[in-house]
């Protein structure tokens, strides 16, 4: 004998879900853009005071990027600013020069943040929790 399935509730999270796609992608740019700005900020503030590179600093930037499949960001150094081609060399160092690190460990303090942020902006678009 075939039994009869409910599928109201598989309908509202279809509904649910159909909401959130068309609110999520703008949402997390925004989210996405904090973080980037985050990190930024954090990398200035770890290289700032750097004898031999006072303007580089400066020349660490961000941009956001939206595809068809999601947002992206780009954070780092612009080489067309002024001692923004040390980037490389300040983060990884040289046989001569030992590396100063900002970038990667900027990244990786904003890590949880980020993470907890889209969590959070899942819950809001979605009302699930």
């Amino acid at each position: 004998m075939a039994e009869l399935i409910d599928a109201h509730e598989v309908h509202e999270l279809h509904q649910i879900l159909v909401q959130a796609a068309g609110v999520a992608p703008k949402e997390s740019r925004k989210v996405l853009g904090k973080g980037a700005l985050n990190i930024k900020t954090d990398a200035r503030r770890r290289i700032s005071g750097h004898p031999h590179a006072p303007a580089y600093p400066y020349a660490i930037t961000y941009d956001t990027h939206e595809t068809a499949t999601g947002s992206w960001a780009e954070i780092g150094p612009d080489k067309d600013k002024r001692q923004g081609a040390l980037g490389n060399i300040l983060e990884f160092g040289t046989v001569k020069n030992p590396p100063i690190p900002h970038m990667r460990p900027a990244a990786d303090a904003e890590e949880p943040k980020f993470a907890a942020a889209m969590q959070a902006l899942a819950v809001k678009v979605t009302g699930l929790g």
